[in-house]
């Protein structure tokens, strides 16, 4: 196996074991993907069933754009499929698919007219790149579904399912990973602030834009960042990576 994929699947599994260990994930639901660039017929994601606190990098699979597993023997889960296959052919710029149902982030979306406001400096990461699926159709079962929910990313980064939860789209692990994780954060400080019944205090829009204009520092704080996260799960348990 190409050193790369190899990375890829450890990497992909940290991001899991670590949205577990933040409360990102839902039981045995939710999503993670990567479609490695010496691939282009294949991406990876988690198998149904394990926990992701406890996946390695050799349980995911690697799956095909027709739905058959490639590599791995665990069961690609339907809806997973029926997303992430569309979201990786619809955007090739979305190397890396996260879906989750988090809660602070699924709260807004569960909300009618609850964008995400520019309200904290977590929040300014997100300005002007989020878009808002306001349907739901129930469980994504069917391709079409997934066409339809990649459509309405665009060319955001971030989408908001209506009683449903989020999707993250990033270049890389790292990068989406960081998005995931600040997304919760920000969606957490808003929670909280509508519920001092209390107005809003939005950044104006002057400054939101010029925030976190800076695409290689994003990356560069996102990938140290992720690394240091590594180096937690390597001081506890570094079973991920096997």
């Amino acid at each position: 196996m190409d050193d790369s994929l190899i990375q890829a699947r450890i990497d992909l599994a940290a991001a899991l074991r670590l949205a577990a260990r933040f409360g990102l994930n839902e039981g045995i639901c939710n999503h993670f993907s990567y479609a490695p660039p010496e691939r282009p017929d294949a991406f990876l994601v988690n198998p149904f069933g394990k926990h992701w606190s406890q996946l390695t990098a050799s349980d995911l699979l690697l799956v095909g754009y027709d739905g058959k597993v490639l590599e791995g023997a665990g069961e690609l889960e339907t809806t997973a499929f029926c997303i992430h296959s569309r979201f990786h052919r619809e955007h090739p710029r979305a190397a890396c698919v996260l879906h989750t149902h988090m809660p602070y982030a699924t709260t807004l979306t569960s909300l009618a007219d609850t964008p995400l406001e520019p309200i904290s400096q977590n929040a300014l990461r997100y300005y002007n790149d989020v878009a808002y699926d306001g349907t739901y159709n129930g469980i994504a079962t069917e391709v079409e579904e997934g066409e339809r929910i990649a459509g309405a990313m665009g060319d955001k980064r971030v989408l908001f399912l209506a009683n449903h939860g989020v999707i993250v789209v990033g270049p890389n692990i790292a990068k989406a990973f960081e998005d995931l994780y600040y997304l919760e954060r920000a969606c957490q400080v808003q929670v909280l602030a509508h519920s001092t019944g209390r107005p809003l205090r939005r950044v104006s829009d002057n400054i939101a834009g010029a925030t976190f204009k800076d695409p290689a520092a994003s990356m560069h704080y996102a990938e140290a960042h992720f690394a240091a996260l590594k180096g937690l799960l390597d001081a506890e348990d570094r079973s991920y990576a096997s």
